[in-house]
């Protein structure tokens, strides 16, 4: 039986919490923010954990306010508010699919966005914010494209899968013929990009990634009673009054939008939005969605990953697209041979 507390509110609303659930997204919420903090104080100038947190509050020297507010903090804070989005992406896909091979890296959505960065940086020799946009319209027809091709009185988690998994070998093709056709600049660029990097990030990739985040996290959230429904059968579901395909469209939308947004953002940064939802669930040992535990870990991951990526090996600086593909392939390797122990693959 799982550790619930139910809190009445003076309105006369009542909620059930799951206190494993609160204690795991309160200690991830942590482990981000400090995780953060060390990443903010670490480079060729480095600050003190202590120095970091009194020149965010407004009482470091000159110095330490422009490097911290003006260089680094941009930098985390695109880190965060990018794995926050895969983590809430990846919780939706598999939880629409109820598969937890259903993610935005292997329904094709990365590569779509990729592809539409490559529209932008090959054939038209576009700005970075032309770059960005690009990214997001691809990533938004990919989508499209995939929920049209699996539609057939419903999108059910199987034909999905499917789906993206053919829908993500035709772009990556396109994405190879691209590079082709690309002179060496762009193609240098072009391969920069599709790493996922965070480095040179400013303000003005912060704030179009927190406004979305702050439109679309509250709707999902909103909507997550009907997600959690949906995962007892769409049967089930209709029973207890929840409007299936207009959930699912809702948050696959959404989850979309989050996944294109992150990646216009930072490139495709891999295995992030496959791997946050699954650890949130070991963690919390809940059966649900857990979109706010996912959210938690995507970010916590991303900003570990950033700071290892830049004081792991040595001197050697690597782009994070590099750490989090080398970390999640090992994850996906094992999950894989743990799904086939179990026979569901």
């Amino acid at each position: 039986m799982r550790n619930t507390r139910t809190v009445r509110t003076p309105g006369g609303l009542s909620l059930r919490a799951d206190v494993r659930a609160l204690v795991v997204v309160v200690a991830l919420l942590l482990a981000a923010a400090a995780a953060s903090v060390v990443l903010i104080g670490t480079g060729d100038f480095p600050i003190s954990f202590g120095d970091v947190l009194r020149t965010l509050a407004g009482d470091g020297t000159a110095g330490q306010d422009f490097i911290v507010n003006e260089l680094r903090l941009p930098r985390v804070l695109v880190g965060l508010l990018v794995g926050a989005s895969l983590g809430l992406g990846g919780a939706l896909f598999q939880s629409v699919s109820r598969n937890p091979l259903g993610s935005p890296d292997v329904l094709g959505l990365s590569q779509g966005a990729t592809s539409g960065a490559l529209v932008v940086i090959v054939l038209m020799s576009g700005s970075a914010a032309q770059v960005t946009v690009g990214a997001l319209i691809g990533g938004l027809l990919t989508g499209v494209g995939i929920y049209l091709l699996a539609w057939k009185q419903g999108v059910h988690g199987y034909r999905l899968v499917l789906v993206g998994i053919g829908v993500s070998a035709i772009v990556t093709a396109v994405n190879g013929y691209l590079l082709t056709k690309a002179d060496l600049v762009d193609a240098t660029r072009a391969v920069v990009w599709m790493t996922g990097s965070l480095n040179g990030r400013d303000w003005s990739q912060v704030w179009p990634l927190l406004a979305l985040c702050a439109v679309l996290v509250p709707l999902v959230l909103a909507n997550a009673r009907g997600l959690r429904m949906t995962e007892m059968g769409d049967d089930v579901a209709y029973a207890l009054g929840v409007r299936v395909e207009r959930v699912r469209l809702l948050l696959m939308v959404s989850a979309v939008l989050l996944t294109a947004a992150a990646t216009a953002a930072a490139g495709p940064v891999s295995f992030v939005a496959l791997t946050a939802p699954q650890l949130a669930r070991r963690l919390t040992r809940s059966p649900g969605p857990n979109l706010v535990a996912s959210l938690c870990m995507g970010a916590a991951l991303l900003v570990t990953a950033d700071w290892a990526s830049q004081r792991a090996f040595g001197a050697d600086q690597l782009p994070v697209g590099v750490v989090t593909g080398v970390l999640g392939g090992v994850y996906l390797l094992w999950l894989l041979v743990t799904e086939r122990k179990a026979g569901r693959i």
